[in-house]
């Protein structure tokens, strides 16, 4: 996958997970907010790998 679609799809996934968390949080569902928090963990981690170089 190229450097450019990587990027794409930690930003669609980093969005996704937000608007989770804020869903959660109007609801007051805590099972979408702990996955909101789960994707946001997986971008993070991600983009990290990635600076790293691998």
């Amino acid at each position: 996958m190229g450097r450019h679609a990587e990027l794409v799809r930690a930003l669609a996934i980093r969005a996704k997970g937000a608007k989770e968390r804020a869903d959660g949080a109007a609801l007051g569902d805590d099972r979408l907010k702990e996955l909101g928090r789960r994707r946001k963990a997986e971008a993070e981690a991600r983009a990290a790998r990635r600076r790293s170089g691998h």
